[in-house]
């Protein structure tokens, strides 16, 4: 019998260590400012479910929680006055499922499915019915709950373009600026392609919706990886971006990898190296070049590859330097004699004649673009 209840005990710790894990990998998150929950499995996002949370003068906390009890069919309670109790029911306000995450502060149901997407509630998180008993069967008691309140959100939707949102201050205790949104949305490499007046513009709407930015890719030049890079007394950025159906390749992190100096000349919009001559573009002080036109700039090849990972970066390799043979530079003729009679030059159909590279003026002056 001893041996019986040893094998039990085992069994039960190794069920509880089971539903610890499972519940680890699990995370719910709740951003009071744009009233969504976001479930996660791992680093998947498995849904994302619209709330009603607290009113102003009673708000949803935030901080770190996590599913402390389950109840199916939960009675009401009235806050006001604990003797009034409504049972499980269509009058019921918790609906047909709760999750307490502390105290009083529970994720549950509602019967007024219109007050979703407001500040309704006395602090809890009111949900669908339907979602409500979705998520209910996909938690476990252990399950982490995060509460926040951000109003500008940047992420990756699941093509890999960058998009952000700008929600309303519903409580009144977050003012955000261009300064606030553009240290969001740097990190991920896109930030020259959304100017300040457009994020001002997004600021003055917060109205939520999405902006989608681009496709921000690394770059790899002969096996490294592009970093980020000093130069000319600006931050350049190391990854490429695909927007509007062209590949923007950041020309100055390339550049240092492969220790070439490049010529940019602003007026015309173009960069220039020993190997060849392109089109440049320029926004908010970065330079880019066409993933098309990378290999004349720096004599290579290669494109948009995927690794062993199934992670797609634009990958490039150097080709070789091809020589040229010396130029013999011709002796100088003698001087004809003022005796002799100068001979007079015969028409052509088709003179020769040597164009000579303009050099830069004031209007078009060559900055030189070299390693910090």
């Amino acid at each position: 019998m001893r041996v019986l209840y040893s094998v039990m005990a085992i069994i039960f710790i190794l069920s509880s260590f089971a539903t610890s894990a499972q519940a680890a990998q699990k995370k719910i998150y709740i951003n009071v400012a744009s009233r969504l929950m976001t479930f996660y499995d791992g680093d998947v996002k498995v849904a994302v479910y619209h709330l009603g949370l607290g009113k102003v003068s009673t708000p949803t906390p935030t901080g770190y929680y996590q599913i402390r009890a389950k109840e199916i069919n939960p009675p009401w309670i009235d806050p006001s006055d604990p003797e009034y109790e409504v049972p499980s029911g269509p009058d019921n306000p918790l609906g047909y499922r709760w999750m307490e995450i502390q105290g009083n502060y529970g994720i549950h149901g509602t019967n007024r499915p219109d007050s979703i997407g407001g500040y309704v509630s006395n602090g809890c998180i009111r949900m669908r019915e339907q979602d409500v008993e979705a998520l209910f069967d996909a938690v476990e008691v252990g399950t982490p709950v995060e509460i926040t309140y951000n109003r500008v959100v940047v992420e990756k939707n699941s093509d890999g373009e960058v998009v952000y949102y700008i929600y309303p201050d519903g409580y009144g205790m977050q003012d955000i600026n261009v300064s606030d949104v553009t240290k969001w949305i740097e990190p991920f490499g896109v930030l020259a392609f959304e100017s300040d007046y457009d994020i001002s513009q997004k600021i003055e709407a917060s109205d939520g919706e999405p902006t989608y930015i681009g496709k921000p890719y690394n770059v790899e030049i002969n096996g490294q990886l592009t970093q980020p890079t000093d130069a000319n007394n600006t931050r350049f950025f190391a990854k490429a971006v695909i927007r509007d159906g062209i590949s923007y390749m950041p020309v100055v992190p390339i550049a240092k990898i492969l220790r070439l100096k490049l010529e940019w000349h602003k007026g015309e919009a173009t960069l220039k190296s020993k190997f060849g001559k392109v089109i440049c573009y320029e926004r908010k002080g970065q330079l880019y070049c066409n993933a098309d036109d990378a290999p004349i700039l720096f004599n290579m090849e290669g494109g948009l590859q995927t690794d062993k990972n199934g992670v797609k970066l634009f990958r490039f390799k150097s080709l070789p330097t091809v020589e040229k043979p010396p130029v013999e530079i011709p002796k100088p003729e003698q001087k004809l004699k003022d005796k002799e009679p100068k001979q007079e030059p015969q028409p052509t159909d088709a003179p020769d004649k040597t164009v000579e590279e303009p050099q830069p003026t004031n209007e078009t002056k060559a900055d030189e673009v070299t390693d910090a």
